[in-house]
């Protein structure tokens, strides 16, 4: 039972926090309220059952506590005329009442995007901080996304609660120039987030639906919000692209398929179609780039069909713009199966001593396959063990310990 009930929170939390958030005007205080609830279904799922709608149970408890809590306060008057009529002679909540239509949970999650990117806050910290509250990421997950520490990001975290309640930031989605200010780390979060479900860093599963989801669906409404921003219908084309491939990246026991063996007739061509589509609107950004990449991996009907030397200069272009080791993990990639194997591995061993990339279980697992491809056996079967020793994913580990055996 717990579980179920932690799963369910896992998925739902954003939209509580959020939907909390509007009340309480305190991001830490919401998420804190979303913590009460979860114990209170820890406490009284086990003895009546999960109820129908278990999302809507939560909302409504940590709504409900969040009504007592403002109530209590010595300026309850001012908040009930800011929060509305609607808080009154509330006993008990009803889930359908409190749950909030589609709409207001869309609305909710963009504001409060918006308020943990608030500028009073260091670029990294407001990243860690939404990854935390938006995708109910831990603080480890967060880390290996960031290849950093893990209590360094428990520090950003709580010190970013702390700032933007002493700094009474509003819970609202910002205009103008406090926007623009704002939009690359939404843009960096929504990323990230989507990230963290194509391809989890820990746990059993190797992809999260629930994450791409929401990432792409943020990103969607983004959009919406600001038609003329070229990057954010680049963030917009990538999602699609890489959302198109979600279903085809897990085999029928949940193992992870390599794309060289993905069936293409799995990929969603509706999803592929409104990827083309954004990639038209957007501009020559980093996610329009990464857009441009995935569209010819899209565009390929046959593996073998893959532009590789498009998509090794377009890396380059990436590169060019936002240095990043990992880019250019990725442009060796590309290099060797443009180049061959010999020229991607004199990149990758380029990489070998790259501080951030120490720990990162994709440095090894390249440079294993790519020995596997000279014939060097023994090196690759060395390389992919240490991969497996250094991921945190099951199946991502199941798969490299596989790949080393079999070498």
């Amino acid at each position: 039972m717990a579980g179920t009930v932690e799963t369910v929170f896992r998925i739902e939390s954003a939209r509580i926090i959020a939907g909390v958030a509007r009340i309480v005007r305190d991001v830490g205080l919401a998420e804190e309220l979303a913590q009460d609830a979860l114990v209170t279904a820890l406490e009284r799922w086990p003895e009546s059952g999960v109820p129908d709608n278990p999302g809507a149970w939560l909302m409504a408890t940590a709504k409900h506590r969040a009504i007592d809590l403002v109530r209590r306060k010595e300026t309850y008057a001012r908040k009930l005329a800011e929060v509305g009529r609607a808080l009154e002679d509330v006993s008990p909540p009803d889930p359908a009442d409190l749950a909030g239509t589609a709409e207001d949970i869309d609305d909710d999650l963009l504001r409060l995007i918006f308020t943990a990117c608030h500028p009073v806050l260091a670029t990294q910290a407001r990243v860690a901080l939404t990854l935390r509250l938006l995708g109910g990421l831990t603080t480890e997950e967060i880390a290996r996304a960031f290849l950093v520490p893990e209590p360094t990001v428990a520090q950003r975290i709580v010190r970013a609660k702390r700032t933007l309640a002493k700094a009474e930031v509003p819970f609202e989605v910002p205009y103008g120039d406090d926007r623009t200010a704002r939009l690359s780390s939404v843009l960096e979060v929504i990323y990230l987030v989507f990230n963290e479900g194509y391809s989890a860093t820990t746990g059993d599963d190797l992809v999260r639906p629930a994450l791409c989801e929401d990432a792409l669906r943020l990103a969607r409404v983004l959009a919406g919000l600001l038609p003329r921003e070229p990057e954010v219908h680049g963030l917009v084309s990538l999602l699609e692209f890489q959302s198109s491939r979600v279903g085809a990246r897990i085999g029928p026991g949940g193992e992870p398929v390599l794309l060289a063996d993905q069936n293409r007739t799995k990929w969603n061509r509706l999803l592929i179609r409104r990827g083309v589509e954004a990639l038209q609107r957007a501009g020559q950004g980093p996610y329009s780039l990464q857009a441009a990449i995935a569209a010819c991996h899209a565009r390929a009907i046959r593996y073998e069909d893959t532009d590789w030397t498009a998509i090794a200069a377009l890396y380059g272009r990436l590169m060019a713009l936002t240095p990043s080791p990992v880019v250019e993990l990725n442009r060796a990639v590309a290099v060797a199966m443009a180049e061959g194997p010999a020229a991607g591995l004199k990149l990758v061993e380029a990489l070998a001593e790259e501080p951030a990339l120490k720990g990162y279980h994709l440095l090894p697992s390249v440079r294993g396959d790519l020995l596997e491809r000279l014939g060097r056996h023994e090196e690759a079967r060395a390389e992919f063990a240490r991969a497996a020793a250094l991921t945190r994913n099951a199946r991502e580990r199941a798969l490299l310990l596989e790949r080393s055996a079999a070498g």
